[in-house]
């Protein structure tokens, strides 16, 4: 959305209830029919696409501009394709606009409807008519909003706390590809016995624990996620994150077979985000291709700064993120950068690494294929802070490697889900010698005991002696610990301290 023109140029879908009735709107790119340029021919054969799968068409005119050629030209097409056309001639909320207006019956569109997208002036009107127009549907193809899969509620013992990411647009984005200054004294993590563990019940009162989780005090207020089980999703969202032209548009198309993206060489060719749904192995995934997503210094027209904006948006509200990386590239700083912003809202994370063929198979330079081993140690000395996301090496155009992906997110959104509960949490302290964690004495802690509080991201509530924050060493011995006794793989994991005595220090 914006004023700019040339925002949209794929096809953007929305679902629209009108009367107790739901019907598939289809936003399509701004269709010039005779321009011969490849990103306006490729909008154009989009907007074909959602033109044959349609039921009726609406034209959209802007009424403050002259009635031109291309205005007549599609609108013969429109109306040589047999369906309803509506025209809608938007912009009129200015009483001095409608008279010039009129000018637009000469298009030869019968039902002609003034409005105001931005007002709302005679939406009700043109959504009237639409609903009148269009065939009725069968009994059984009506969707009520209780079978609704994103109406649908919760468990009722299941807490709700939704997270909430705000990225600060007025602030540079400056994430660290190292999080940190290693410890020089840190001790190789063992990964301890843990095979006596079993679904015992929680060892805790649970009302007790949950009447303190629910209520936070320490000065992490990072807001809990989904609470209490592993619960079930009627879809995965799968957003493709990365740096323009890294190929996001190709893996969508190739994932889900079609031609949904538009593709081209040029960077920033995607500016919205496009996203279908497919069925795979009885398993629902919505994939969304994001826009490549540059530095705000790097962004200049409205078009690119709002297509960022809004890929941010998708990335945070995803349950699974996959960082592409240009294979011949390498892992660049604005990779390190888009990796941390899903580090840091909680997202689990496939870092794939595209166009992988061009370093192996189809080399061309005359040099030895690329080490897969040697690649992936560079990645991770790159992002060291995404050591829990594993690494696959794909080629979205040639489909290498793409059904072990597949597998792999869903994969990592069932460990995403995962809950561990608290009998299993103390059996498993038990066993840890913290006096092997690398951390100053003056920020040791004592744990009683420590629980799962919420999953998607999984987060784990430590109750202490002291009220203070967790020494990093300590943040990353804890983690590998429970990774390396149950798992987790492909998200980060998130702790909070609750202190028995908050006064003491």
């Amino acid at each position: 959305m914006g004023d700019e023109p040339g925002i949209t140029r794929d096809r953007i879908y929305g679902d629209i209830e009108w009367d107790g009735r739901i019907v598939r709107l289809v936003d399509t790119g701004g269709i010039v029919p005779d321009d011969a340029d490849y990103i306006p021919s490729e909008i154009y054969r989009q907007a074909r696409v959602a033109l044959e799968d349609a039921d009726l068409l609406i034209m959209v005119v802007d009424a403050r501009t002259e009635l031109a050629s291309p205005d007549f030209d599609l609108a013969r097409i429109l109306i040589r394709g047999g369906k309803p056309v509506f025209l809608a001639i938007n912009k009129v909320e200015n009483p001095n606009v409608q008279a010039a207006a009129e000018n637009f019956r000469q298009l030869g569109l019968k039902e002609v409807f003034m409005i105001s997208s931005e007002h709302g002036l005679g939406i009700g009107d043109l959504l009237d008519a639409i609903f009148d127009r269009l065939p009725a549907p069968a009994a059984t193809g009506i969707v009520s909003k209780d079978g609704d899969p994103y109406a649908e509620p919760l468990d009722p013992d299941e807490l709700d706390i939704e997270d909430e990411v705000v990225f600060d647009e007025d602030q540079e984005d400056e994430i660290a590809e190292d999080m940190g200054p290693e410890p020089e004294d840190e001790v190789e993590d063992e990964a301890p016995d843990f095979s006596e563990f079993g679904p015992e019940e929680d060892l805790l009162d649970e009302a007790d624990a949950e009447a303190e989780i629910v209520n936070p005090k320490s000065d992490d207020e990072r807001p809990l996620h989904r609470t209490h089980g592993e619960f079930e999703q009627h879809e995965t969202s799968v957003a493709i994150i990365g740096r323009p032209n890294v190929g996001k548009s190709t893996l969508l198309n190739a994932l889900t077979g079609t031609s949904r993206a538009i593709v081209s060489p040029i960077a920033g060719t995607t500016r919205d985000a496009v996203d279908e749904v497919i069925e795979h192995d009885g398993q629902r995934l919505r994939l969304i291709d994001t826009a490549g997503i540059r530095r705000k210094g790097k962004t200049h027209l409205m078009a690119e700064k709002l297509s960022v904006v809004m890929a941010r948006r998708h990335l945070e509200s995803c349950d699974v993120a996959l960082l592409m990386i240009d294979a011949t590239e390498g892992v660049t700083a604005n990779d390190a950068h888009i990796g941390g912003y899903a580090h840091e809202s909680g997202r689990s994370v496939i870092i794939v690494i595209n166009k992988w063929d061009l370093l192996t198979t189809a080399r061309t330079d005359g040099k030895a294929p690329a080490d897969r081993a040697v690649y992936e140690e560079q990645v991770r000395h790159a992002l060291k802070y995404l050591s829990y996301a594993p690494v696959i090496f794909i080629s979205a155009a040639s489909g290498t490697n793409l059904e072990k992906l597949m597998k792999d997110i869903k994969r990592i959104a069932a460990q995403r889900r995962k809950r561990v509960t608290t009998g299993q949490m103390n059996r498993f302290l038990d066993k840890i010698d913290f006096q092997r964690a690398p951390v100053p004495m003056a920020k040791r802690i004592r744990i009683f005991y420590m629980t799962q509080a919420a999953v998607a991201p999984p987060t784990f509530v430590l109750f202490t002696d002291r009220n203070i924050k967790l020494h990093f060493a300590f943040t990353r011995f804890l983690e590998n610990q429970i990774r390396a006794a149950f798992g987790f793989d492909g998200t980060p994991i998130w702790f909070k301290v609750r202190a028995r005595n908050a006064d003491k220090k």
